[in-house]
């Protein structure tokens, strides 16, 4: 069973968009050009976590939903 995560974007987002390139079903602009996690939907655990991973300034923040473990950026 998929773990249910959760995922922020920091105040550290600069507006790169790789993270809506990576995963878009997750990510999206908002009107001030910086990512937000969309409602709904999002994208597979590999595919969230390459988008955080791509993030040059590393404002996503992924969380198991279940333990509160950190997943990325590792603690």
């Amino acid at each position: 069973m998929a773990r249910k995560l959760k995922i922020c974007v920091t105040d550290e987002c600069v507006g790169d968009g790789l993270c809506v390139e990576e995963a878009p079903k997750t990510f999206e602009m908002n009107d001030d050009n910086l990512a937000v996690v969309k409602e709904g939907k999002i994208d597979d655990e590999e595919t969230i976590l390459n988008a955080a991973e791509a993030c040059p300034t590393d404002a996503i923040v992924v969380t198991d939903e279940a333990t509160g473990e950190q997943i990325f950026p590792e603690p």
